[in-house]
């Protein structure tokens, strides 16, 4: 009996391991980045601010998305105006 657990317990500890790699490559993917976040905190307005707090971290980088998008296609903009 003892035979078996010798020979059960790291196949089952090597199988555990391998689910477990796939399940962490797919929450890298899905995961907020670390800078995402230090940039947030570091420049968030009141609004974003807000959304952290009501909605969790998904909302709230999601608006401070939108406003650097915003900025920059409105320099964009700006630029081609000159030119």
């Amino acid at each position: 009996m003892a035979v078996w657990f010798v020979f059960a317990v790291p196949l089952v500890i090597m199988f555990f391991a391998l689910f477990m790699e796939r399940v962490e490559a797919r929450l890298r993917h899905v995961a907020v980045q670390e800078t995402e976040v230090e940039e947030f905190l570091e420049s968030a307005r009141p609004e974003e601010v807000r959304a952290l707090y009501g909605h969790g971290i998904g909302r709230a980088l999601e608006l401070f998305r939108l406003r650097r998008l915003g900025g920059r296609a409105a320099k964009l903009r700006g630029r081609r105006g000159r030119d």
